[in-house]
């Protein structure tokens, strides 16, 4: 039996006698919670092929795990990766700029759960604009050939 200890619970892989089994998928510390935080858990879902959602940043920390197909999922500053059906992610939210949600299948929906913390009274999310964009262009990782 793996037991992890943090946060004051048990976290891991744990197996208890009623056969329920408890998989560590992420840990990450958010790098800040906003005061008196709002929480929104939702479900994403991501025709074939589409690109997503614009770039754009949150308020606060974003937590994800995706149930079905695959997302093409880039931060500024971290190149782009493929985050597959019964992976998990995250983003730190903040001034961190949001590029890609992609759903890289052409045949399969992208569903995925999403748990963000946010800045009370602010929206989920921001879109940024193509200004901006452009002054921060150097912060983007570069994109694959």
């Amino acid at each position: 039996m793996t037991v992890r200890r943090g946060f004051g619970l048990d976290v891991g892989m744990t197996m208890r006698n009623d056969l329920t089994v408890q998989t560590m998928l992420l840990d990450q510390s958010p790098p800040f919670v906003p005061e008196s935080p709002e929480v929104m858990t939702m479900l994403v879902e991501v025709p074939p092929g589409d690109p997503g959602t614009p770039p754009h940043r949150h308020s606060g920390p974003v937590y994800g795990y995706v149930l079905e197909g695959e997302m093409i999922f880039e931060l500024e500053g971290e190149p782009e990766r493929v985050i597959r059906a019964g992976e998990a992610f995250w983003e730190p939210g903040g001034d961190v700029i949001h590029y890609q949600t992609a759903n890289n299948l052409p045949t399969t929906w992208l569903r995925l759960v999403v748990m963000m913390i946010m800045v009370p009274g602010e929206p989920m999310l921001r879109l940024v604009d193509d200004e901006e964009l452009q002054s921060r262009r150097g912060r983007r990782a570069p994109r694959p050939s």
